[in-house]
């Protein structure tokens, strides 16, 4: 079982990455508003995986015999200045939910609960790859700046992913 405190902390965990989602999913619409398939294409997946975090925090915490309580999901950005902008926000929202992350896994040591906390490392590894994929693409767009041509390769590399 587990407390009420790592309960509310939890579930405020999931509404964190059903927003996640949300907010991919609206940089997604914003990317083919630009015609920009293969950034909206990456942002897709990226909102695909954020939903599945999601899942996972609501299993687990219905297996420590929590109560799942969904609150309502603030609405996202819906414009950028550019796709720099829009990854650079995407980067610093991934920051976010590393520290997030990290919170949790320090209130689940204070107390001691160990289940969360093994489950919780797969998400701090799972975050140092979030960050450093966001990082990549903010630093291959710095480098493009306004190349059409470069935006057209980094297009194309990013509609190459894969949802999963």
């Amino acid at each position: 079982m587990i407390s009420k405190k790592l309960e509310t902390a939890l579930n405020k965990q999931i509404n964190e990455e059903i927003f996640s989602a949300y907010l991919y999913l609206s940089m997604s619409a914003y990317f083919l508003s630009l015609n920009l398939d293969g950034f909206a294409s990456w942002m897709k997946a990226q909102a695909q995986e954020e939903m599945s975090h999601a899942m996972k925090f609501f299993h687990f915490l219905d297996e420590m015999e929590g109560r799942v309580s969904l609150r309502a999901v603030q609405e996202p950005e819906k414009e950028w200045k550019s796709p720099l902008a829009a990854f650079t926000a995407a980067h610093k929202h991934e920051q976010h939910i590393s520290s997030c992350i990290h919170e949790l896994y320090r209130q689940a040591g204070a107390e001691s609960c160990f289940p969360m906390q093994i489950m919780l490392q797969w998400f701090i590894k799972e975050q140092v790859e979030e960050e450093a994929s966001a990082a990549k693409i903010v630093h291959d767009l710095s480098l493009v700046k306004d190349s059409t041509q470069g935006l057209w390769m980094i297009n194309r590399e990013l509609g190459a992913r894969k949802p999963g």
